[in-house]
């Protein structure tokens, strides 16, 4: 009931705010319909539908629904990973995870292994470039991540989120401070006594030339005595997940799910020009972009593989600018709003962050924590006042 309460007055004040915003000639994010309808008389329940017959049998899927008995572990003993739900090994869910900084612009591309990342973040940089911070488990055995390049505060809050080692080549004086701290745990390539867990190569300039190695960052790990284990600082359930055998295709939410099968997120993103497709085969959005001095097409891996999600999390986020083009983004908040998106619809939320390690929690309208599908996320930052699309 709090926070249904709660809900409510963030609705009033976001009506104000509209009412206000129409006075001054200010625009209104663009979406393909209304993001508010009208309240209905119940509180939906967060859960997703079910997707069993009577008889116990599995419903013959909807377009884009992709429904797979994941009941049972593939091997004894496996467990549920904190970040996809997947089914993974004890040893991988027990490991903390790395959290790389990535760079996305047409020098730094192909990447190596981001699609092999659990949680992707992307959020713009100085000059509208954007970067990516990738969180990664089962890491060890990554022989080439990246390429690697600095760091900047606000992707910190986010990998402290998942108790995360950061890696990163350096960074502007604002993370000082913040690097500074006792409980931060990073890897730096700039540094001499982490330079065992980075290399470069050949075949690209620098800085687009740096990398690091799944078994050099455990060793650099070792050597500076953090714990690979995780550390009770962040929140256990980080997500909430439904199995695979019980999707949410939202469609509890009724006329407020829209349509959502090709996200536009170049407005936010103007020299990656980012975009997502839906692919009704596998239930799975596709990522593509359109690179400043590029081409346009799949955004894929060195070995050819696609950027796939099967969540995405677009979060409007208050910010400000710092100086020399550098930005700083309202990381703790509990009165900004977004959308999630999966199975080709999409809904309303607002989001809160309320301490460094706590996690960052996603409602819908009527105060749900909303509930995502196994499998990999990504959370597409977004400046608040820039608009993206969907149809």
């Amino acid at each position: 009931m709090k926070k249904i309460k709660r809900s409510l007055l963030f609705l009033a004040v976001i009506l104000a705010l509209a009412a206000c915003g129409q006075e001054d000639g200010s625009t209104a994010p663009v979406l393909p319909e209304s993001s508010q309808a009208d309240s209905p008389d119940s509180v939906p329940a967060p859960q997703p539908d079910g997707s069993l017959q009577p008889d116990g049998g599995l419903q013959s899927p909807s377009p884009g629904i992709v429904v797979e008995d994941d009941s049972l572990p593939p091997r004894e003993g496996m467990v549920r990973s904190r970040l996809t739900n997947e089914w993974v090994d004890p040893g991988v869910a027990d490991t903390r995870p790395i959290a790389v900084m990535i760079p996305n612009e047409s020098n730094a591309i192909p990447h190596y292994n981001l699609s092999k990342a659990s949680v992707v973040y992307e959020a713009n940089v100085e000059g509208r470039m954007s970067r990516m911070m990738a969180v990664y488990e089962g890491w060890q055995d990554l022989e080439k991540i990246g390429n690697v390049r600095s760091l900047r505060t606000y992707y910190a809050f986010w990998a402290f989120e998942w108790d995360a080692f950061i890696v990163h080549f350096g960074g502007p004086y604002f993370i000082n401070d913040l690097i500074a701290k006792e409980d931060t745990q990073n890897i730096d390539g700039n540094l001499d006594s982490d330079a065992g867990a980075f290399f470069r190569t050949s075949d690209r300039p620098a800085p687009h030339n740096g990398y690091a190695s799944g078994a050099g960052l455990a060793d650099v790990i070792r050597q500076k005595g953090y714990p690979l284990a995780y550390r009770n600082l962040t929140d256990a359930d980080h997500f909430r997940f439904t199995a695979k055998l019980n999707p949410n295709t939202l469609a509890q939410y009724d006329a407020e799910a829209k349509n959502a099968t090709y996200i536009d997120m170049s407005g936010c993103y103007p020299l990656t020009r980012c975009y997502f497709e839906f692919n009704e085969e596998d239930g799975l959005y596709y990522r593509s972009q359109h690179l400043s001095g590029g081409s346009d097409g799949p955004h894929v891996d060195s070995n050819g593989t696609q950027l796939t999600f099967k969540n995405i999390l677009v979060q409007y986020i208050k910010y400000e600018e710092l100086g020399e083009g550098y930005l700083a983004f309202q990381c703790h908040d509990t009165t900004r709003d977004g959308w999630y998106f999966t199975n080709g619809k999409g809904i309303h939320v607002n989001w809160e962050k309320t301490s460094d390690y706590g996690a960052t929690r996603y409602y819908d309208d009527y105060g749900n924590e909303i509930v995502l599908n196994t499998g990999k996320t990504m959370i597409c930052i977004v400046e608040e006042d820039d608009n993206f699309t969907f149809r």
